[in-house]
């Protein structure tokens, strides 16, 4: 298996079907044993990778978002 030069590896499929790991899936390395163990984060943290969560639809019935790409774009 190649590392790309931004460090990222293909997981293998068998991989990802036995964890049940699946697309935008949070998951965790951790060393053991001079190995490195791969986990699924069952419940991933809220603040983490999606901060912006909370926001969403608080503009709820206003704007479209062609009307604010209208507004901000010209």
């Amino acid at each position: 298996m190649r590392v790309t030069t931004k460090g990222q590896v293909t997981i293998p499929s068998q991989i990802r079907a036995h964890l049940g790991i699946r697309a935008h899936s949070e998951v965790d390395f951790q060393i053991s044993d001079g190995q490195v163990v791969l986990t699924l984060v069952e419940n991933p943290k809220k603040d983490g990778k999606n901060k912006f969560a909370r926001f969403r639809g608080i503009l709820k019935g206003r704007l479209t978002s062609n009307d604010w790409l209208k507004a901000t774009r010209g």
